[in-house]
């Protein structure tokens, strides 16, 4: 039985204990899903407004909700907010190069996961990614590209501890799912964008991935794999924008979420192929 959404705030500065595993095989589930649009399901054939009941989504969110309301009662609150980046030096950067962004995960989301949470998933990066490559395309990174990527990837690894430390604070018990982000290069909006673009866009996601999410990797919070799955640059699992996910996009990341969702664990390999498609910086 899959339960409506709830939201709720605190400033609350506890130190995060470890959390026990989830009781995801138990009679009931406190689902809170933070992400951007891709939490919302937009791509899909039916996205959902942030902050509504959206029972018959199409997104991963809904799809994650419903499949594990299979004999259990799941209470879900979807805080995905389009748009939204990880933190706020992120989102300050956006604005510097002209993206009206109005949200990130650290300050407008982590408050309102539930106190009572079991499991929170996080998908982020991708508008992370956009945000430094329009900073690179505008000269912001001055003669050192690589240099300058490299503290936007440690800047992004802080806020994403910020973000879990949040999260710990709010529902020390919860099981903790995270997805890596996948080379933006070899997507299909990536590979739209000439040789040098393309070759930041790589530098960027990739660093995200190796050193931010993947190393976060511990007892009670789970990383699974999105940057070395072939499934994640499959033209048809894409909107027509080629960033975000159809129908059968959003089913591929539900299928991968579940499964770390259920089994606790990831599976990162430690590189692939898909992490290098065209020359590194």
């Amino acid at each position: 039985m899959l339960t409506g959404l709830a939201v709720g705030c605190s400033s609350d500065r506890r130190n995060p204990v470890d959390p026990s595993p989830p009781p995801t095989g138990s009679a009931r589930v406190v689902y809170a899903a933070i992400g951007a649009s891709d939490a919302a399901g937009v791509g899909s054939s039916a996205p959902c407004l942030p902050f509504t009941e959206c029972p018959n989504g199409r997104g991963y969110v809904p799809l994650i909700a419903r499949r594990l309301a299979d004999g259990r009662e799941v209470s879900l609150t979807n805080i995905g907010v389009p748009g939204s980046v990880l933190g706020p030096a992120m989102q300050a950067l956006a604005r510097a190069v002209g993206r009206d962004i109005r949200s990130n995960f650290v300050e407008n989301q982590a408050p309102f996961v539930p106190r009572d949470a079991t499991l929170v998933t996080v998908f982020a990066g991708g508008n992370d990614t956009n945000v430094v490559s329009d900073a690179v395309r505008q000269g912001l990174a001055g003669g050192n590209v690589k240099g300058y990527i490299d503290q936007q990837v440690s800047a992004f690894r802080r806020d994403y501890e910020d973000l879990v430390r949040a999260i710990r604070n709010r529902a020390p018990q919860a099981r903790i799912v995270v997805g890596n982000v996948p080379n933006m290069a070899a997507l299909p909006y990536g590979t739209r964008y000439a040789f040098e673009d393309r070759r930041t866009l790589q530098a960027i996601s990739t660093g995200f991935t190796r050193q931010a999410v993947n190393p976060m990797a511990a007892p009670g919070l789970v990383v699974v794999d999105l940057a070395c799955d072939g499934r994640a640059y499959e033209p048809s699992r894409y909107s027509g924008d080629g960033f975000h996910p159809n129908d059968a996009g959003y089913e591929f990341l539900a299928e991968v979420f579940l499964r770390g969702i259920l089994e606790g664990q990831g599976g990162l390999p430690a590189s692939c192929a898909y992490m290098e498609v065209v020359p590194s910086l």
